[in-house]
């Protein structure tokens, strides 16, 4: 993805490099920034463009690759339901999923996590409720739940693929 609107921003005549491009990947790698398209637009401004008479062309770039995306509905009909049922229990052990089958289901736990991701305002690192990485919530990455839907796997592993 990131490397498409590069070459966005190269053809709307950005003048960026690799080594810009690099450094805003190292800063998503270390979580500077969490599932907000306008904070990205401030992160990926500030690495990528060094001049400001960039900031038009920018602006104009980034409009055009990411028209829409906040438009999209993970939850909706926009992802094939069987392909993320079968995409997720793959990753499963059997142990795991008939966990999840006593606890309700696949159904069930995608209710609960979309009612925590509609709650959750912002980034969230331990703990054991918010969808984040390295606690014991049942939704998240990194982390360990022994007794949790998925045992410290992660739910959002599925919308990744």
């Amino acid at each position: 993805m990131l490397v498409d609107f590069f070459f966005t921003l190269r053809r709307y005549g950005v003048k960026t490099s690799l080594r810009e491009l690099l450094d805003l990947i190292r800063a998503l790698e270390q979580q500077v920034i969490f599932a907000d398209v306008a904070a990205f637009y401030h992160l990926a401004r500030i690495t990528l463009v060094k001049d400001e008479s960039q900031f038009d062309k920018y602006d104009r770039a980034f409009a055009s690759y990411f028209e829409g995306v906040e438009a999209i509905d993970l939850f909706g009909d926009t992802i094939d339901e069987e392909w993320l049922r079968k995409e997720f229990e793959k990753r499963l052990s059997a142990e795991e999923r008939e966990k999840l089958r006593q606890e309700g289901g696949l159904d069930e736990l995608m209710k609960k996590l979309r009612e925590r991701l509609d709650e959750q305002k912002k980034r969230h690192a331990g703990g054991n409720k918010w969808v984040g990485t390295g606690g014991t919530s049942p939704f998240g990455a990194y982390g360990d739940n022994p007794e949790g839907y998925v045992s410290g796997k992660t739910v959002i592993a599925a919308f990744q693929l």
